[in-house]
């Protein structure tokens, strides 16, 4: 007979900790940040963490030489980015992807997944600052990157704790055993309602944008954070690790927490786009 699986108490309890901590910190600096440095110094720790657990995980052999060539390479992109170079961040992206296999070479069998990691972190790095910023060229208020950034974190952390509430509470068929075994099809569905609702919510105070469309947005956003879980799932299970870390009490490390946001940042980004040119209409 199988053994029922209980409510993970312990562990939400950890997440509600780390959340009330960690949250409130990232929308003031957001928030209220008019000279930008603050959003540039958070994503530039971020950028700095996120590059020792992937070189932790893929390059266990070299992971001094993998971190540091994938910092300098997506601190790069993200600088590049914040200057209205995008086309100068994809050939950084693409360079620095060379330069991480490079690093590996004759101390790992797979030099590819070294360079993974820049092509894996960048893209949401540049979408985010894209997102925060925009472009010099549109000379829009920066409350409204303010509201979008806001809009991205709400949505993105409303999926996951409500899928890990309904997972846990209504349990039910898995939805991807072979590399995620814990998460279920109803911890999927009510992420993507805990995903609208946020984004419907934050939209109604903060941003000029129809509440169908806001809710469209975070529908989609949803389903790019669960899809972002998973694919971490898959690379961890790829590299034999439970973890990415153990940074945060609940999560793991920093990537186990931003897996999700990272997928999520290319929907907004690609939203507010449409949104900008009007081809929503």
């Amino acid at each position: 007979m199988a053994r029922t699986r209980r409510f993970d108490w312990d562990n939400l309890g950890l997440r509600i900790v780390s959340g009330a901590i960690l949250a409130p910190a990232a929308l003031a600096i957001v928030w209220f940040d008019p000279l930008h440095i603050s959003f540039l110094i958070l994503i530039s720790v971020a950028v700095s963490m996120l590059s020792y657990e992937w070189a932790v995980m893929a390059a266990r052999a070299a992971v001094a030489r993998v971190a540091v060539t994938m910092t300098a390479a997506v601190l790069g992109v993200v600088f590049l980015t914040y200057a209205g170079h995008i086309w100068a961040a994809v050939a950084m992206m693409v360079l620095g992807s060379l330069a991480a296999a490079a690093a590996s070479r004759g101390v790992t069998e797979r030099r590819f997944d070294a360079a993974y990691g820049v092509l894996y972190v960048s893209p949401a790095c540049i979408a985010i600052i894209w997102l925060r910023f925009g472009i010099p060229e549109w000379q829009t208020p920066s409350w409204q990157g303010a509201g979008w950034t806001v809009m991205l974190f709400a949505t993105t952390w409303a999926a996951d704790i409500c899928a890990f509430v309904v997972g846990n509470a209504l349990k039910g068929p898995r939805l991807w055993p072979r590399y995620s075994p814990n998460k279920t099809w109803s911890g999927f569905f009510g992420g993507l309602v805990g995903a609208a609702a946020a984004a419907v919510g934050v939209a109604a105070f903060l941003m000029h944008l129809s509440l169908a469309g806001a809710g469209l947005i975070g529908l989609t956003a949803g389903v790019a954070t669960m899809m972002g879980d998973l694919w971490e799932s898959m690379l961890k299970r790829r590299f034999g690790v439970k973890d990415s870390g153990d940074l945060i009490p609940g999560h793991g490390g920093l990537l186990d927490r931003v897996d999700g946001l990272m997928f999520a940042t290319l929907v907004f980004a690609a939203a507010r786009l449409i949104v900008h040119f009007g081809w929503a209409h």
